[in-house]
């Protein structure tokens, strides 16, 4: 068994749903400490994080990523304990196979790799998480706040997120959408049903809005964003007695944004359209993450590169998906690119990764080490 399917192998085994680590970390700087590494285990609430770094001076490359997992789901519908991992038909399966416990192991192992052969041109670090599969509050953000109170600024990081469509490496993310979030209360009076006329049923008012909003084109996007997406996740609504009118409904939703369309401008926007329903309501936002993206240079030249060495192709560069830590990685200037495994199986029963593309992958991340921060 190669170093980076064992490494994977033994990062699956264990169950980090998140926030919950299982050691995974442990694992790593175990990994990383003989190198020469500077361990620094830094937990915050309920949330193990890992900041490791080697290296006196120069340009900070970083590694970043996450070791909880999504929880595995219904256990019979898996061809295989989610967290044993299993080879089979040359595929690894497991919960965290594809997101992201590959890449932290293609990561690990294209280091050893580096530094056995290479003079460090500067400074490289590994940020991992146990909380980016959670709510992310004690997670990457608080370890870049712990960074800033020392005047460390990372000038590079490549995230390990899958971005891979079809085949390893075909895509890769220079940038992200924003993501709000907002939950609509709108309030009516509760009553008998035989006798509508004494009370006011929100859940016929919402109607409407609910169509305007779906209807809206918030913008076209733009040469790097596709168009704001409105998406809404869940209506609530009823006291669950069939003769009485609800007295308010609930709307939980979400945009998914670039640039073209800031914040508070779909804010402004979507409460002119609630209020053409002429009834009280409440709205609260959540903030998820602003849009980043990392223009065309050095480091995504040297991304690029590597790819094609590899692959013999070179990627398309997208700002679509979800979000990721690179949200707030890139806030603080850092120029952050995403590139991991195929996502097909992320976060689905039986989840895999081939484990001839882990191969590949070290060798990825290893020559953009080389172009990065290498000496030869």
């Amino acid at each position: 068994m190669s170093s980076v399917l064992q490494l994977c192998s033994e990062l699956v085994a264990r169950p980090s749903v998140t926030p919950d680590d299982s050691g995974c970390q442990q694992l790593l700087a175990a990994r990383l400490q003989p190198l020469g590494f500077t361990i620094e285990h830094l937990r915050f609430g309920e949330v193990d994080n890992l900041w490791a770094v080697i290296g006196d001076s120069g340009p900070l490359f970083c590694f970043a990523g996450h070791t909880d997992v999504v929880p595995p789901g219904e256990l019979e519908q898996w061809h295989s304990d989610p967290f044993e991992p299993t080879i089979r038909d040359g595929m690894l399966f497991g919960r965290g196979a594809a997101d992201m416990k590959g890449s932290l192991a293609a990561m690990v192992v294209a280091t050893e790799l580096f530094l056995a052969s290479n003079q460090l041109q500067g400074r490289l670090a590994f940020l991992i998480t146990s909380d980016e599969e959670g709510p992310a509050v004690d997670g990457t953000t608080r370890v870049l706040d712990w960074l800033a109170e020392r005047d460390i600024q990372i000038d590079c990081c490549l995230v390990g997120e899958p971005s891979s469509a079809e085949r390893l490496a075909d895509r890769i993310r220079n940038g992200r959408r924003g993501s709000l979030n907002g939950t609509l209360k709108l309030f009516g009076v509760q009553g008998h049903v035989a006798y509508p006329d004494d009370a006011d049923n929100p859940i016929h008012r919402v109607g409407q809005i609910i169509s305007d909003l779906a209807a809206t084109e918030w913008d076209q996007g733009d040469e790097r964003f596709p168009p704001t997406s409105f998406q809404i996740s869940n209506i609530n609504g009823g006291t669950g007695a069939t003769n009485v009118i609800p007295g308010q409904v609930r709307l939980d939703f979400n945009f998914r944004h670039g640039p073209a369309s800031p914040q508070e401008s779909l804010k402004s926007r979507l409460t002119r359209i609630v209020e053409t329903a002429g009834c009280d309501y409440e709205l609260s936002w959540t903030t998820s993450g602003a849009p980043f993206f990392c223009p065309a240079g050095s480091f995504i030249d040297s991304v690029c590169d590597a790819i094609a060495e590899n692959c013999g192709t070179k990627p398309e560069l997208s700002t679509g998906g979800g979000t990721s830590d690179g949200r707030f990685i890139a806030t603080t200037g850092t120029q952050v690119v995403e590139l991991g495994p195929r996502n097909a199986s992320i976060h689905k029963i039986n989840e895999s990764t081939p484990i001839d593309e882990l191969e590949q992958l070290t060798q990825i991340y290893l020559s953009i080490l080389h172009r990065v921060i290498g000496s030869n």
